[in-house]
């Protein structure tokens, strides 16, 4: 979840630093920090679930899940930083750093205030990954995915629509049923509280 970007200019050792004793987290795109916000419990429930059962199909093997706690680093023409809610790592940083360099698969859960970054800034910074195998898109308050999967000439898009969809992930040898991901998520008109055209689908 995140807000609108400070405009002071800093580099990316300054925004490593002030994160560490930081109250609230920030991320960093080429120079400009942008504040984050906190997420609904709908959004974090399906966050929490995408979690759990992809850190319980990968017990025993080499590759992890870390939830958005973690940062990840993009390096290209500058600099930038990201706290996905969920990405999967097979080739991880040091224990002692602050964030992943290698993610081969990355999760995030749309928001009003963070769909545009999600499905544009993002979505073209997480593609320029070399490990990424998938970047999958998670609606919150209906049951519908997007993922881009990695192909020999690029990526190509998919849609699950409906609690009876599976996302097969053979890179990881793992699934994520849409039934699990939105476990405990209320599918009703109460539960969306923004207005509708904030949630069209893209």
């Amino acid at each position: 979840m995140s807000n609108a970007p400070k405009s002071e200019f800093v580099s990316a050792e300054d925004y490593l630093l002030s994160e560490e004793n930081a109250s609230n987290r920030s991320e960093y795109i080429e120079g400009w920090v942008r504040a984050m916000t906190g997420g609904s419990v709908r959004h974090n429930q399906v966050k929490v679930n995408c979690t759990y059962h992809l850190m319980r199909q990968l017990k025993g093997k080499p590759c992890r899940p870390f939830d958005s706690d973690m940062k990840l680093r993009i390096r290209g023409k500058g600099a930038r930083f990201y706290y996905p809610d969920l990405q999967v790592v097979c080739d991880s940083n040091s224990s002692t750093e602050h964030f992943q360099d290698s993610p081969v698969s990355i999760i995030e859960v749309l928001s009003p205030s963070t769909r545009q970054y999600d499905l544009d800034e993002k979505l073209n910074a997480y593609l320029q990954i070399d490990t990424l195998e998938c970047y999958i898109v998670l609606e919150q308050h209906i049951p519908y995915a997007i993922v881009l999967r990695r192909a020999p000439h690029g990526f190509f898009r998919e849609t699950y629509d409906g609690l009876d969809s599976v996302i097969m992930l053979p890179f990881l040898g793992v699934t994520l049923e849409l039934r699990d991901v939105y476990d405990g998520v209320e599918f009703s008109a109460t539960c969306v509280q923004e207005p509708d055209t904030e949630y069209e689908i893209v």
